[in-house]
């Protein structure tokens, strides 16, 4: 590790030493992926800097998706993000698993509820239609990745309340009630996690992250899932495979 002699002497920029020095050493190999951060009050005495600028530097490696936190646990290296393609109608845990990582999935409610103004001209249904909506939370090898609200109208899927949501709810929709998806209307920004959802994250809360929006249609036209995710920045990689016509 850099030592205070060598550090730049320029007010208010001595994080980027921390930060520059972590990142040179994952860049090399010394730390890899899933390991453990050497303690804050480590890296301090390593620097010779006060803890709060050692924090600076750790939290501007966050941003950037190079490490992260858990829990009074402390600091470890990112792991490579996931490959996501959300234009698919694929499950989560399918397409992690192709990926040779283990998903799980935690319900965290699911609970009927009314149609609202947007939620009946999303569905083409009058307001105060039965709906069912599922929030849940999604991890990556242990890593909690993603917080999702996935809204299903009760019409096509009038007891799926009954199933075990922590598995494929794809799964569910195809088998249990015939319902498959012919075209995905998706959009995606980036977002500040915040509220729920960094809770949900265990995050600090303002980090980046990323709003993905789906409507999901059947081959009538109708809408099997209305589906808002929102990603931890660093674990996810959006890759879309398109065809020139």
């Amino acid at each position: 590790m850099a030592n205070a002699a060598t550090a730049p002497k320029s007010e208010g920029l001595h994080y980027l030493v921390v930060r520059d020095d972590i990142a040179a050493r994952i860049a090399a190999g010394d730390l890899k992926p899933g390991d453990k951060l050497p303690s804050e009050r480590r890296l301090q005495d390593e620097v010779g800097m006060a803890r709060g600028t050692v924090r600076a530097g750790l939290f501007q490696l966050e941003a950037e998706g190079v490490i992260y936190r858990r829990d009074r646990s402390g600091w470890y290296v990112s792991p490579p993000p996931v490959i996501y393609d959300p234009t698919r109608w694929e499950g989560f845990m399918s397409y992690v698993e192709a990926q040779g990582r283990s998903p799980t999935t935690e319900v965290i409610s699911a609970e009927p509820i009314v149609a609202d103004a947007l939620l009946a001209e999303v569905f083409s249904r009058p307001p105060g239609a039965v709906l069912f909506m599922i929030r849940r939370r999604r991890y990556v090898d242990g890593r909690a990745v993603l917080v999702e609200r996935i809204v299903v109208d009760a019409a096509l899927a009038p007891d799926v309340l009954r199933f075990s949501l922590d598995r494929s709810l794809t799964s569910i929709l195809k088998t249990e009630y015939g319902l498959s998806v012919v075209r995905n209307q998706v959009s995606m920004q980036p977002c500040a996690l915040t509220g729920y959802k960094a809770e949900a994250l265990r995050l600090k809360s303002g980090l980046p992250g990323l709003a993905v929006q789906r409507i999901s249609y059947d081959a009538q036209g109708r809408v099997v899932e209305f589906d808002h995710e929102y990603w931890r920045h660093d674990a996810v990689r959006i890759s879309v495979e398109t065809r020139v016509r």
